[in-house]
């Protein structure tokens, strides 16, 4: 019952301690408290209970009764790091057990021997009670040890003989009422979806075992570990970090398992890694060292000294000792059988090369490439970053670049398998690397239109499809509508001075279970559609250019098309650049309120300053026809229409050459509705919006209660244009959650995915609706970001905020240019042009961007 209903169970066993026992009925009382408490609570209480409970099975003379107790006490104690002495209670428990209880004594042998990292032991006691427990017709029993073979074989690798273990213990747990064995096997089958390479699947298998855990009110430590391994796999180390460490002070809290914690120290040293936090990945992973080292875990520590050489190797420690150090782990996690034994010899290789060690990186190198042609996605993506750096290694040029297309490829198959647009661009982290071997190798040999190439191969890939989204999903609609009533109703409490805590912790759990729901959305859609074609850019041109910024080693490259060629200046170093843009932001801010004209010059200045990092000489050769500019994410705040060479130019930005050849190639819709939005709250009221209605045959107006979110994006959909006045903002922690704000509250990046088709053309006149986050390789998320793949060809929008009053003549003049034939950058630039020559009005005209290509 203690699996079924625990605390209930723990009640019940309470209850029988009261009521002046038998020794035999007591010792199953303590029993099922020391289960509780080991599992659930406090490890002391655990071996206290357990311990009185053997002493009383011996009293009552049953040595059935006191094997098994020695059994669970055994598992106890490997938990509390005491592992000698819980193996001596395993011997004990199998020398006083026969038949069946001897079964249920090797079951939880071997257990301890996975918990311990010790696989082969583990198999082979459970290969000895499966047999003996099905004769008994124990199904409970026999359910659990097909679940924990397949946990065994996971660990090792071998996912298919896993699935077939989890199907048939789940067929064995559908015939019981073992609540708290039925969310573990959900949870172990989001764990070999996982191993599977299918992340979308273990979130949500996941997530509804944490589900069934919290019906049953158990802590979920186990599951904690396994989903912060998912979430670093799917790019959220951060948010891996942050439960890894939740979990922590929780089980701390409580007294709980020392093997969980050190496993929990592990997951978060792995976390800060990826998180590009060295300090605490090598703080957590030295912890986690010397607590496995102490309960004699040694697959375990081998993988906590993985990461810790890792974390050190980060930190700019490379050395000697430390390519030694990584040797002798790959060694060990290779006769473990691990699947991690290929990242040792990666890094091994890795820090060697950094040492010109090229005969040892080479070898070392050439083990870890094996692991490409077999496995998961990510653990081939090692294999072909090993055989990529091989080759750079041993001279072989064109060995770099097919390991890498090889590569990369790999991670295009698995990014077809995320639904979601966050975790697709989140996870091209993972070809980071061997993107920037392939540029790295073409710049030095290969170049510019090699270099464009490459530099085009990983650069936005994201958006190159739409999200993918289910048919209908009543649950996240219903959630949406949801998030937009409580947010609404927050800023409304906000503003009349009235407490929010209440409804600020219900507008978070609504944003967890709608960023849940689309995380578990499968992909579908194609990934990469193929060669990017260097010579179709260039017929597409025309009399224009295109100015692609590639960075590598720091610095920006500039890659000029047009005129029938790409030709390759050098511009300043990036972390400049940015430092530059911040400050420009910084400028704008201040030129949007009345009395900041001194910032003007300095602006100016800033944005001459740009120029000289961003574009060097490429700037005085850009010709007198438009130009499009394709920054990296990094640089997407920049306002391009202060750079003095493209101040009098039509000028668009786009996330990626392809991504403006798609919008090229878009064709606006049929019928070319006009959509007009005015949201609430904004200084002028969105006084623009009756002038430029006056300039359409009969456009759709949706103002006041008519604007509310649901109604936005059925006129929305399919249009041809549409202008939204709405007060924008940008979620810097959570970009997905970026709004616009209507009559009913924000409408999301969410919201906007479920459009079948974005409008052609949309204008966002109002602040910060062109501010996006960096994330992945060189991936953008946020509101234009989501609009592209959609269906839109041409965005304006303002990547800093404005003053309301003076956006007015902007979006008149700019509406009169489209109206005359124009399209959105031409009619942006005349816009600017024809505004008042003050810095207020200047200020705006810069703040403002012509996305795509429309």
């Amino acid at each position: 019952m203690v699996f079924a209903a625990p605390n209930d169970a723990l009640s019940r066993a309470e209850g029988v301690l009261d009521a002046d026992p038998t020794p035999l009925r007591a010792s199953v009382a303590h029993q099922v408290i020391g289960i509780w408490q080991r599992d659930w609570g406090d490890m002391r209480l655990a071996l206290d209970h357990l311990r009185r409970a053997r002493d009383l099975a011996a009293r009552a003379d049953s040595a059935e009764r006191e094997a098994d107790v020695l059994a669970t006490l055994g598992v106890a104690l490997v938990h509390a790091g005491r592992t000698r002495q819980g193996l001596t209670a395993f011997e004990r428990g199998i020398a006083r057990g026969s038949g069946h209880t001897r079964a249920r004594v090797l079951y939880r042998r071997a257990y301890s021997w996975w918990v311990l990292g010790h696989h082969p032991e583990a198999l082979e006691d459970v290969r000895r009670a499966i047999p003996v427990l099905r004769q008994a017709d124990d199904v409970i029993w026999t359910a659990r040890a097909l679940t924990l073979r397949a946990t065994v074989h996971l660990a090792l690798g071998a996912v298919e003989r896993a699935e077939a273990d989890f199907t048939a213990a789940e067929a064995l747990w559908d015939t019981t009422g073992q609540e708290h064995d039925k969310a573990d096997a959900v949870e172990s089958r989001g764990l070999a979806a996982f191993r599977s390479g299918d992340v979308p699947a273990a979130l949500r298998l996941l997530d509804e075992a944490e589900e069934r855990y919290a019906k049953l009110g158990t802590p979920t430590f186990m599951l904690n570990i396994r989903r912060c391994e998912v979430l670093m796999a799917a790019g959220l180390a951060p948010e891996a970090l942050a439960e890894a460490d939740a979990a922590i002070a929780v089980l701390d809290g409580i007294g709980g398992q020392s093997t969980r914690k050190a496993e929990l120290l592990l997951a978060a040293a792995k976390a800060a890694r990826l998180a590009g936090d060295a300090g605490t990945a090598i703080a957590r992973a030295a912890v986690a060292v010397r607590l496995f080292a102490g309960q004699r875990r040694t697959w375990w520590e081998a993988h906590a000294q993985l990461v810790l050489i890792d974390a050190r190797v980060a930190a700019g420690r490379g050395s000697g000792r430390l390519v030694a150090d990584a040797v002798r782990v790959a060694e060990r996690l290779s006769s473990f059988g691990a699947p991690a034994a290929p990242e040792a010899w990666l890094l091994a290789g890795r820090i060697a090369l950094g040492l010109d060690w090229s005969a040892d990186a080479e070898r070392y190198l050439e083990v870890a490439a094996r692991s490409r042609r077999s496995g998961p996605p990510l653990a081939r993506m090692t294999g072909w970053a090993a055989q990529a750096l091989w080759a750079r290694a041993t001279g072989s040029d064109r060995g770099v670049l097919e390991a890498c297309r090889r590569g990369l490829a790999v991670l295009d198959d698995h990014r077809t398998t995320l639904g979601a647009s966050e975790l697709r661009a989140r996870a091209t982290a993972q070809g980071a690397e061997l993107a920037a071997l392939a540029q790295q190798v073409s710049l030095e040999r290969g170049g510019p239109r090699r270099l464009l190439e490459w530099s085009e191969r990983w650069r936005a890939t994201a958006l190159s499809t739409p999200p993918t989204r289910p048919p209908a999903d009543p649950a996240l609609l219903s959630g949406l509508t949801a998030f937009r009533v409580i947010a609404a109703r927050a800023e409304e409490a906000r503003m009349d001075g009235r407490p929010v805590p209440a409804l600020e912790r219900e507008q978070r759990r609504l944003e967890r279970e709608i960023r849940s729901r689309t995380l578990h959305i499968r992909g579908h859609a194609p990934g990469y559609g193929g060669r990017f074609d260097a010579g179709r850019l260039l017929d597409r041109l025309g009399d224009g250019h295109l100015v692609e910024l590639a960075v590598l080693d720091g610095r920006v490259q500039v890659l000029l098309c047009g005129g029938g060629r790409v030709r390759r200046f050098t511009g300043g170093l990036l972390a400049e650049a940015e430092r530059e843009a911040e400050y420009v932001q910084s400028a704008l801010r201040r030129l949007a309120h009345p009395g900041g004209e001194a910032r003007l010059p300095l602006a100016e200045t800033a944005g001459r300053r740009l120029e000289e990092l961003l574009l060097g000489e490429a700037a005085g050769r850009l010709g007198t026809g438009p130009v499009v500019v394709v920054p990296p994410a990094r640089l997407h705040r920049v306002p391009w229409a202060l750079l003095p060479s493209l101040r009098e130019r039509v000028v668009s930005v786009s996330p990626s050459a392809s991504a403006w050849l798609r919008a090229r190639d878009t064709e606006p819709p049929p019928g070319g509705r006009q959509v007009l939005v005015r949201g609430p709250g904004l200084a002028t009221g969105g006084a623009e919006v009756p002038e430029v209605a006056g300039r359409y045959g009969r456009p759709t107006v949706l103002e006041q209660d008519d604007a509310h979110g649901n109604r936005v994006l059925r006129e929305l959909d399919g249009a041809g244009l549409a202008h939204i006045a709405a007060h924008g903002t940008f979620r810097a922690d959570s970009p997905m959650f970026s709004a616009l704000r209507m009559a009913d509250g924000p409408l999301i990046v969410h919201d906007f995915e479920r459009l079948s088709r974005s409008p052609y053309r949309i204008i966002l006149s109002s602040c910060d609706t062109a501010r996006l986050a960096s994330v992945g390789a060189d991936e953008l998320l946020g509101l234009v970001a989501a609009l592209l793949p959609l269906g839109t060809a041409g965005v304006v929008a303002s990547s800093a905020p404005v003053n309301d009053a003076a956006v007015v003549p902007l979006m008149l003049a700019l509406h009169k240019g489209l109206s005359d034939g124009a399209g959105l950058a031409e009619a942006l630039r005349d816009a600017r042009a024809a505004l008042p020559g003050d810095a207020l009005h200047q200020a705006t005209g810069w703040a403002f961007t012509a996305f795509g290509a429309a």
